[in-house]
């Protein structure tokens, strides 16, 4: 019977995997790698390229704020084929067409549809996967730094005889190939087994959660900045495909990134963590904007991808030991505001290239690690079993998390 629940942990993990990695490491960030593309052959500018990635930040900060007034979506099967139906219909429909207008329209429906995705991939995972089989959890979410990984050098290899058009119909392929596995997620015989903690109340829990909320905002505008714009950094000033295969090593490092601060988060404190991802995260994209060639930018893609996801579940999990009414939710409102307003930011910036707003970005992540740095002051003990992971997946209720995430 234990093996039967294990193999089914497994089988939720890798559909919900699929789910992330179709929705936010292709449906999100294959972008990111194509953009290059499109300005060498497609005459698309940097400020252009900035409303491209707000309209898709813009859906899908739509789409969380959905996702939160009909909660009830969050489990059904139907939500979740759907937004898997628009999404490969949305990026295949980008070299249909060499309209802006039609391309702003596109993204923010890729964007919509990947929130609808996320949040029903983060319910299951939390609601299903037993806790015998909690470390699944890490691995269903490295599904984005799967996504990421493989959407790159999909890209990569297209760019070697294609050009945009064929790039953004094989990232469509790819999610109807990813989105195949992920059809069955949500069935309606999965079984709940979790089961509230009890906690003692923490008193005035808002003198921790205040900066928390504006470390994860700022994250938020940080992250997305270097998210959009690293590859095409990277490729501006260096030879041959190194941008693109930068984002494939962003996507490797994500994979394992999980597993890795769970792992930490039983040995530290979550405010600990958070500066320390945060500053690495700082470092790795100020490192991405200074030309330093091959060994820089791999060494910039490797802390990027290594921290953006563990930033995110690690935030979350502190907002909701926090025990503030609704924080998860009020996080990942933030972080999805936080995300379209981080390219508007820097767009006046952009008709000098990258490098600019990349430091820009550097310092925002930066000051966010000072924010999370106040919160370690006294900051109320999480008491769990030694043989339980402190790490806390993504709940229902964390929609419009960037992912996130």
């Amino acid at each position: 019977m234990k093996a039967k629940v294990v193999s089914s942990g497994w089988v939720i993990a890798l559909r919900a995997g699929a789910t992330l990695a179709a929705a936010v490491g292709v449906g999100r960030f294959v972008f990111t790698p194509i953009l290059p593309l499109m300005q060498e052959r497609a005459g698309v500018t940097a400020e252009l390229g900035a409303a491209l990635a707000t309209s898709n930040y813009l859906g899908y900060m739509i789409g969380a704020i959905v996702m939160m007034a009909v909660p009830r979506w969050a489990r059904s099967a139907l939500a979740l084929r759907i937004s898997i139906c628009v999404l490969v219909l949305s990026l295949m429909a980008m070299p249909a067409t060499e309209l802006p207008e039609a391309w702003i329209a596109l993204r923010g429906l890729a964007g919509l549809a990947s929130a609808i995705m996320f949040v029903v991939a983060a319910s299951v995972i939390v609601h299903t996967i037993p806790k015998q089989s909690h470390h699944l959890v890490g691995w269903s979410y490295g599904g984005v730094g799967a996504g990421i990984a493989i959407s790159g050098a999909v890209v990569l290899m297209i760019a070697q005889f294609g050009d945009w058009r064929e790039a953004w119909f094989a990232s469509g392929v790819l999610t109807a190939i990813l989105g195949a596995f992920a059809w069955q997620l949500v069935q309606a015989e999965q079984s709940e087994h979790t089961s509230p903690a009890h906690t003692e109340p923490i008193h005035r829990p808002h003198r921790w959660f205040v900066p928390l909320v504006a470390a994860y905002f700022l994250e938020g505008v940080g992250y997305i900045i270097a998210g959009t714009f690293l590859v095409a950094a990277i490729a501006s000033s260096a030879s041959g495909g190194l941008g693109k295969l930068s984002w494939i090593v962003v996507g490797l490092a994500a994979i394992p990134s999980c597993l890795g601060w769970a792992w930490l988060s039983r040995k530290l404190a979550h405010p600990t963590l958070l500066t320390i991802a945060l500053l690495l995260q700082a470092a790795g994209i100020g490192l991405a904007a200074l030309d330093l060639g091959m060994a820089g930018a791999v060494i910039a893609a490797v802390l990027f991808g290594g921290t953006f996801m563990g930033i995110t579940t690690l935030a979350l999990d502190a907002g909701a030991h926090l025990q503030v009414p609704t924080a998860v939710a009020i996080l990942s409102l933030v972080y999805a505001v936080g995300q379209t307003a981080g390219p508007i930011l820097v767009a006046p910036l952009l008709s000098d290239g990258f490098h600019g707003p990349l430091l820009i970005a550097a310092v925002i992540v930066a000051l966010a690690a000072v924010s999370t740095a106040l919160i370690r002051i006294r900051f109320p003990a999480v008491h769990r079993p030694a043989s339980e992971s402190t790490f806390e997946p993504v709940t229902a209720e964390t929609v419009g998390a960037g992912v996130n995430r």
